[in-house]
């Protein structure tokens, strides 16, 4: 009978191993499976939104335009100290790159690119290909054929900035971005004034962006709070309004407020039959009519998060505070807006990163002093074809978005920055 006594301690130390391995197996699985499940979502965000990034990045910096037009150049280029004038196989690689550069219609782009980092630079090396092709076959003394051409090929900069430029990396997009450039010979020093431009767009970006922030969130919280606080019969007429902009286009929106907004629109043709004025006042094309029509667009995007928040105050706590000697102002500032400061914050950073992305309001309903950011990067982009600089403008537009968006984390939470 003694040994058919049930043994607590082995069984314990036998079914606690099994038990964690059975706990693991089964959390193991529910992991697996709810990876599988978003898989799907993962790759259609990597596919959409991570690949074009990664290429965005990489037009930045990319520099292959020596590299292509002018390959035996880069490869004998690279060899050189930079002190100086570059070796003789330096300029016979130059005079018969040119050649098949112009027979292949790679020019271009070549061209474009040193003119970026040294002005003339497309003129000299159109006028050498030109010359070099009625040449009857390739120079016997390269060096003095190009320098016959034209004198700059004696000169050290040029030959400096084709060695800068044949790396497969530059950072000349994102130093002109911060109005830098860099000299050839290396140094980095401010950009001539005429040509600083890219510190003031970016100031002017986020100063219009932070303006019109503020005006929508002074605006929009009034009615954050009325919807809040309103009867379920009076919330969902109140709704529609709010909800209104987003079931029309953009596009519309704005071609309304140019009807409205310009000289012999609707409101100065108003204010005139009324007498509030005599002549029309400036509206449209000017800082004014863009804050307008980029309030109009932001305030259902400060609405809504804020109308989220309040909802869920509830009304007891101002109450008690009035029952404590509060007055009305006071106990709203003390015990209601500290509330709602997470849906405050959440309401200011969309509508600010929403703003800083603005392109066709300012095209449509500003002038030239309010272009801001965006603009640029699609001038770069599909007018001058400048991909690289049209990449580093966006590049720097994200990264904005991000310090705004860990900001407003850390300072409101992560709840009210998700709300």
């Amino acid at each position: 009978m003694s040994d058919m006594v049930f043994d607590a301690g082995n069984a314990d130390a036998v079914l606690r191993p099994s038990l964690r391995r059975g706990v693991r197996g089964a959390l193991w699985r529910r992991r697996l499976a709810g990876f599988v499940l978003v898989m799907p979502m993962l790759l259609f965000s990597l596919a959409l939104f991570g690949a074009p990034l990664v290429q965005t990045l990489w037009y930045a910096v990319a520099s292959p335009e020596v590299g292509e037009s002018l390959p035996h150049v880069a490869a004998q280029i690279r060899r050189w100290d930079g002190e100086g004038l570059p070796p003789d196989a330096v300029y016979a690689a130059m005079a018969g790159d040119l050649v098949e550069a112009g027979k292949t219609r790679s020019l271009f782009h070549l061209a474009s690119r040193l003119n970026y980092e040294l002005t003339g630079a497309r003129r000299l090396l159109t006028r050498t290909e030109t010359r070099l092709e009625r040449a009857d076959g390739p120079p016997q003394d390269a060096r003095a054929a190009l320098i016959a051409i034209d004198k700059e090929w004696g000169q050290p900069e040029i030959w400096q900035v084709v060695r800068r430029a044949a790396l497969p990396v530059t950072a000349h997009y994102f130093l002109s971005a911060f109005d830098l450039r860099q000299e050839p010979d290396g140094a980095i020093v401010a950009a001539p004034a005429e040509n600083a431009i890219f510190l003031n767009i970016m100031a002017r970006t986020l100063w219009m962006s932070s303006v019109a922030t503020a005006l929508a969130l002074l605006l929009g919280f009034p009615v954050a709070y009325l919807l809040a606080n309103a009867s379920a019969r009076w919330r969902g007429l109140l709704l529609i309004p709010v909800l209104l902009p987003f079931w029309v286009s953009l596009i519309a929106r704005l071609c309304a407020w140019i009807v409205l907004l310009q000289k012999d629109g609707i409101i100065n043709s108003s204010l005139i039959s009324l007498g509030v004025i005599e002549s029309p006042l400036p509206l449209l094309f000017n800082r004014l009519g863009t804050y307008i029509a980029m309030v109009h667009v932001l305030l259902p995007f400060v609405i809504l998060p804020l109308y989220s928040v309040l909802q869920a105050i509830p009304p007891t706590y101002m109450r008690a505070a009035s029952s404590l000697g509060a007055s009305p102002v006071r106990a709203f500032f003390t015990a209601y807006l500290p509330q709602a400061l997470p849906g405050l914050g959440a309401a200011a950073s969309l509508a600010f990163i929403i703003s800083i992305g603005f392109y066709v309001t300012q095209t449509l309903v500003g002038g030239p002093k309010e272009m801001m950011m965006s603009y640029f990067v699609a001038f770069y982009a599909t007018q001058t074809v400048n991909w690289g600089m049209a990449a580093a403008l966006a590049i720097i537009l994200m990264a904005i978005t991000l310090i705004i968006y860990v900001a407003s984390k850390r300072i409101f939470g992560a709840d009210g920055a998700q709300s």
